[in-house]
C-alpha cells in the first residue's frame, strides 16, 4: 500500500511505518480486524471512514496508548512496543517503550494543554523533562514553533484565553516540539467551531508541505483530496479501500466507500 502521489513527488521505498495483521479487541468487540498499512517517510495518509470503524483505536494503538493484540507495527524495521522472543511477542520495558513512543507526536481532538501552564510551559515541559534540551534550547525551539503556527505572541498566555483552534495550534507546537518523525493526528478540527477549522488545516498543510510523515483521521474530505498522498477507507476494523486521493474520490472501488463518500460530500 505504498503509494505516492499523482504528481509522483513522493517516491516510494520501504515504508517508515509498518503495520501488519494489527488486531484489537475491547472485551468481546473485535475493534480492528487484521489491518495492514504502510506509510512512507515524507508521505501524508489519511484515515477516512465511518465513526466506530477503527480509525482513533488504530492511531492509539501506533502510539501504545492501546495494547495491540495481534500483529505487530514497526518504524524503520524495529517493532513498536513489543519485541519477539522465542516465537512470541512481549511487551517491552516501559523506558524502551517511552523512548519509542517520544519519536511519534500525537495531536487529540480536544487539545489536552495543561491549564495551570502557560502556552510556553506546555510546549518546553516534555523536551525539558525528558532531557530532549535545557530550558534555554527548549524555549528557544517553542518560540520558532509558535512562530510556525502563526502564535509567537500567544507565549505568555495561559490556554483558557485562546480560541479552539489556537489550542489547537499550540497542541501542534507542543507535539512537534519533541521532534517526532510520524506525527498523529486524531479528528484535530472536530471540536473546533467551522470558521477556525481552517487555520488548523493550514499549519497541518504546511507540515506536510514541509515532508512530515502524518497519519491523519479526519472528515475533512477536501484537505485530504489536496494533502494526501494515500487515503485510506476504514469501516467495521478492516481497510476497506486505498490509494490516491485521485483513485478514492473518483473511482471508489468498495461499495461501502461509495455509500460513505456519498454522506460526506
Amino acid at each position: 500500500m505504498n503509494t505516492a502521489n499523482s504528481q509522483g513527488t513522493k517516491s516510494a521505498g520501504n515504508p517508515l511505518l509498518s503495520i501488519r495483521g494489527l488486531h484489537k479487541f475491547f472485551g468481546p468487540l473485535h475493534v480492528l480486524q487484521g489491518v495492514d498499512l504502510d506509510v512512507d517517510e515524507g508521505q501524508v495518509a489519511c484515515l477516512l471512514g465511518p465513526s466506530g470503524s477503527g480509525k482513533s483505536t488504530l492511531l492509539r494503538c501506533i502510539n501504545h496508548l492501546e495494547s495491540v493484540d495481534a500483529g505487530r507495527i514497526t518504524m524503520d524495521g524495529t517493532t513498536l512496543s513489543y519485541m519477539e522472543r522465542g516465537g512470541k511477542m512481549h511487551l517491552r520495558r516501559r523506558k524502551e517503550i517511552s523512548r519509542q513512543r517520544q519519536e511519534i507526536g500525537m495531536v487529540f481532538q480536544h487539545f489536552n494543554l495543561f491549564p495551570h501552564y502557560s502556552v510556553l510551559e506546555n510546549i518546553t515541559l516534555a523536551p525539558t523533562l525528558l532531557g530532549k534540551a535545557n530550558s534555554a534550547r527548549a524555549k528557544a525551539t517553542a518560540m520558532d514553533l509558535l512562530e510556525q503556527v502563526g502564535l509567537a505572541d500567544k507565549a505568555k498566555s495561559y490556554p483558557s484565553s485562546l480560541s479552539g483552534g489556537q489550542k489547537q495550534r499550540v497542541a501542534i507546537a507542543r507535539a512537534l516540539a519533541m521532534k517526532p518523525r510520524v506525527m498523529l493526528f486524531d479528528e484535530p478540527t472536530s471540536a473546533l467551531d467551522p470558521e477556525l477549522v481552517g487555520e488548523v488545516l493550514k499549519v497541518m498543510k504546511s507540515l506536510a508541505e514541509g515532508g512530515m510523515t502524518m497519519i491523519v483521521v479526519t472528515h475533512e474530505m477536501a484537505f485530504a483530496r489536496e494533502v494526501a498522498d494515500q487515503v485510506v477507507v476504514m469501516g467495521d476494523g478492516v481497510i476497506l479501500e486505498a490509494g490516491t486521493p485521485a483513485q478514492v474520490f473518483d473511482s471508489p472501488q468498495h461499495e461501502r466507500t461509495k455509500n460513505f463518500l456519498r454522506h460526506v460530500h
